[in-house]
């Protein structure tokens, strides 16, 4: 029988234990160890599973028994954090977004393709039985030509959130409604509909003046393919509502809410409709009205497959390298948003869409 695939967990903030129980419960992985800067954080997390406890990424990187890393940290931290597991033979699972630019993106992916490692990428989303089935529609054509791919996330983050710790006040470190939470959905409309080729953006902060982020985004996509999107973002609508995801085309409709399929239908009916319609809970949380409000069972299904993959030799399921044209619309949007004008892609990097309040009008 194979040995178990030691995991550590770098950072022990607010998303970690999510992380931890997805590891614990994953088959054949095993917690090693946690690591933070903030040792007493670190062993709360650690101490359930009986996993040690490392305050520098240097000395955790150093345990034999650690064979993957998730990067867990403020989002501008992501890039130097990965390289250095790369460069210390670990695998990783990075959580979105992958960074705060192309260019430590393609660092980030070049670094672990040098040294042989496998780098995952936490859009857990993509994983749930309702985005699935709607991928394989896709691929049967029982759209047709696909005409709108549309996401609203209306949620609720309260001035505490934010002030929880300091980076999610720095639009710098990755703040935002869009790079933050929106992230997940806007991937989630390029996994399914294909690439972005242009976007306007409008972003303001409506509902915390105290923090210097936008926390409401609404932006048009054109797609590659000639269907076209909206993105609907907030963290400022009590009490918050589940996320919606919308695909609409020629020959069928079909909507996520939360992770449970509403809608399912199509011009030409198949046996197993039925079955579609059923996918997902509602009971399920999915984040809406609180960060840590939702399931570890997305994140199981990465974790495993990251075992997996390791055991059968093969790529992971979310490779890093499929995100990064997610962070292309992302940045793209935030270019736009700052310019006050629609945008082509590809974009270029410009540190100056981080600044404040020259990307948003307050």
């Amino acid at each position: 029988m194979a040995a178990n695939t030691g995991f550590g967990i770098l950072g022990a903030g607010l998303i970690s234990p999510l992380h931890a129980r997805a590891i614990h419960d994953a088959e054949g992985a095993d917690l090693i160890a946690v690591c933070d800067m903030d040792l007493e954080r670190a062993r709360k997390l650690a101490e359930p599973y009986g996993a040690r406890v490392y305050d520098s990424l240097e000395a955790m990187l150093a345990d034999p028994a650690i064979g993957v890393v998730c990067v867990v940290t403020p989002n501008h931290l992501h890039c130097e954090a990965v390289v250095a597991c790369a460069r210390a033979g670990k695998h990783v699972l990075c959580e979105k977004p992958p960074a705060m630019s192309l260019a430590e993106t393609d660092r980030m992916i070049q670094t672990c393709r040098e040294n042989g490692v496998k780098l995952g990428c936490f859009v857990q989303c993509r994983v749930r039985g309702a985005i699935q089935a709607m991928k394989q529609a896709i691929g049967e054509g029982r759209f047709g030509r696909l005409l709108s791919a549309d996401a609203y996330m209306k949620w609720y983050r309260s001035v505490d959130y934010y002030k929880s710790d300091a980076w999610r006040q720095s639009r710098k470190s990755g703040a935002g409604v869009t790079v933050q939470q929106a992230f997940h959905y806007i991937d989630l409309l390029t996994y399914l509909a294909g690439p972005v080729a242009r976007v306007e953006a409008w972003m303001r902060n409506i509902a915390h003046p105290e923090i210097a982020v936008e926390d409401t985004t609404i932006a048009h996509l054109e797609f590659a393919s000639g269907a076209m999107g909206l993105v609907q973002a907030s963290s400022a609508l009590w009490p918050g509502t589940d996320v919606r995801v919308e695909l609409n085309g020629e020959n069928g409709t079909t909507i996520m809410s939360g992770e449970k399929m509403v809608t399912w239908r199509f011009r030409e009916e198949k046996p197993e409709d039925g079955a579609m319609r059923q996918l997902g809970s509602e009971s399920q949380a999915t984040a809406a009205g609180g960060a840590a409000d939702l399931g570890h069972l997305d994140h199981q299904v990465v974790i495993q497959d990251m075992v997996d993959a390791l055991r059968e030799e093969r790529e992971v399921i979310i490779p890093l390298t499929t995100v990064r044209h997610t962070l292309e619309i992302v940045l793209g949007m935030y270019q736009s948003a700052a310019r006050r004008r629609p945008v082509e892609l590809p974009v270029a990097d410009d540190d100056s869409i981080w600044a404040w309040p020259e990307s948003v009008s307050a």
